[in-house]
């Protein structure tokens, strides 16, 4: 028992890293008043473990996130953006 459980465990554990999928997320973003605000924003998605690209809408008030889903979450992205001063809100995620 205790070898299949060695052989299960390390082949469930690449499963599962093998199951991630890039995502978007698209946030509305609070706050954003003046146009230096946006290179804030992009910053602290930006420094989000797992975000690989970053674009800003100033005037939508937007954020559109590409990131890996197995590093970081939706979640995650909306309390970087809070935690910089700019609530946010998750409108849309795409696969």
């Amino acid at each position: 028992m205790k070898t299949l459980v060695s052989v299960l465990l390390p082949l469930s554990l690449v499963a599962g890293a093998v199951q991630a999928a890039p995502r978007i997320a698209t946030l509305e973003v609070r706050n954003m008043t003046c146009p230096v605000c946006p290179i804030t924003v992009k910053k602290a998605l930006e420094s989000v473990a797992g975000v690989q690209r970053v674009s800003i809408d100033y005037e939508r008030k937007t954020a559109t996130v590409h990131f890996d889903d197995a590093a970081t979450s939706a979640d995650r992205l909306t309390e970087a953006a809070k935690a910089a001063g700019y609530p946010s809100a998750l409108r849309e995620i795409a696969p």
